[in-house]
């Protein structure tokens, strides 16, 4: 679990940690370099989620090992299947990443929502929806690995 206060934001209690895999995780299918190391670590602090529609088929094998749960999402629409999601995990302890336009709803309705602006770039309505932009995921992993990150970015 991670705690923190944010004044004039929030106060956080994550439980759960909710990721895109492409274009957040992954790019082309393949993760960014980093990406599993950083994940091992908040697995220690946070239930880590990857819900993917698995673009590229390769997510369960690129991740194999880590301890994540991984849920595919099949059928449409994708938008909607992700924030059902985060609803029955409880979205007031989610911490959310993404970038696809399938991600925006989940990042807005979850208590922390990151875009990421990787290598397939993201859509306008998921940096909208979400609380904060990040450059890459590595970046806002670390948000979370080192909340006061957050803090300096989120405080009034």
């Amino acid at each position: 679990m991670i705690k923190i206060s944010i004044p004039g934001f929030k106060d956080l209690v994550l439980k759960h940690l909710v990721l895109d895999y492409n274009g957040t995780l992954a790019v082309d299918g393949k993760p960014v370099p980093g990406v599993k190391k950083l994940i091992k670590k908040l697995s220690k602090q946070l239930d880590v989620h990857i819900l993917t529609a698995d673009t590229h088929k390769t997510c369960a094998q690129h991740v194999a090992g880590l301890p994540v749960r991984v849920s595919v999402i099949e059928g449409r629409p994708e938008d909607k299947a992700k924030l059902a999601y985060i609803k029955a995990l409880g979205e007031h302890q989610c911490a959310c990443i993404g970038n696809g336009m399938n991600d925006r709803l989940m990042l807005g309705a979850c208590v922390l929502g990151i875009a990421v602006i990787g290598g397939e770039c993201a859509a306008m309505q998921a940096c909208i929806k979400a609380d904060l932009v990040a450059p890459g995921i590595i970046q806002a992993l670390e948000l979370l690995y080192k909340p006061q990150r957050l803090l300096a970015t989120l405080r009034c």
